[in-house]
């Protein structure tokens, strides 16, 4: 059996989301919308902490009120409509290993937009990480409805040319094309000195794990929010 590794899970929450305001707090199956990675995160079973990294105060609250920790506020700078995800995870990583007095081995991003996310994939991730057969682990999902090979690019005003050549137009049918995956959003971990050395949030040498297409869904627009709050309906009955 592989070591267990002293894993850090970090979900980012910046206060300041335009698509939908207040995002990270909103309702989704009668809870707040980071309730829920950070119940997934608990349940996993497999993080030394699980810190919730925001700016705003009460995002910090319900945090705290669904089991998570929230021992530092974000600096302003860190929480900007561009910022990166790999600043603020070595913020975080930082602070906490300052408070702990503790270095970490690995470091987990888990997204409040990625409700869906199971303990046991979370848990399959960091035990595939401390086999040491890889530097990072990263959930995805089968990508079935947008194939690379239909996709397109618009160049020089409108001419129409494909994303990938491989001939103008695909036929075949989707069954038989090669299979591709997306990032579910879910988890991304990482080994300590990826963050730290390489100064990246995912390392070259990265294996994934392979999750279920309807706990990838992100929340980005009002749309994934309605179509999420369908799935938990439907779930639910």
């Amino acid at each position: 059996m592989a070591p267990s590794l002293r894993s850090l899970a970090l979900i980012p929450a910046r206060g300041g989301s335009k698509g939908i305001p207040r995002k990270n707090i909103a309702d989704l199956g009668g809870k707040p919308l980071i309730a829920h990675i950070i119940a997934a995160a608990r349940a996993a079973r497999c993080f030394a902490n699980i810190v919730v990294s925001t700016e705003d105060a009460e995002i910090a609250a319900v945090a705290r009120a669904h089991g998570a920790e929230v021992p530092f506020l974000r600096p302003a700078a860190l929480a900007e409509d561009a910022t990166p995800s790999l600043p603020v995870a070595q913020h975080a990583l930082a602070e906490m290993e300052r408070l702990t007095g503790t270095p970490y081995d690995a470091l987990a991003l888990l997204q409040a937009t990625s409700p869906f996310t199971r303990a046991e994939d979370l848990a399959a991730a960091l035990a595939k990480l401390a086999e040491g057969q890889s530097e990072s682990v990263v959930t995805v999902a089968e990508e079935k409805s947008k194939h690379p090979f239909r996709m397109k690019r618009v160049v020089c005003g409108d001419r129409l040319i494909n994303f990938i050549d491989q001939g103008f137009e695909d036929t075949r049918p989707r069954q038989s094309l090669p299979r591709v995956y997306r990032r579910s959003g879910g988890c991304y971990a990482s080994l300590r000195r990826v963050l730290t050395e390489e100064n990246a949030l995912v390392s070259a040498d990265c294996r994934a794990v392979i999750v279920p297409e309807w706990t990838a869904i992100d929340i980005d627009s009002p749309l994934d929010l309605d179509l999420a709050r369908l799935v938990i309906a439907r779930r639910d009955t």
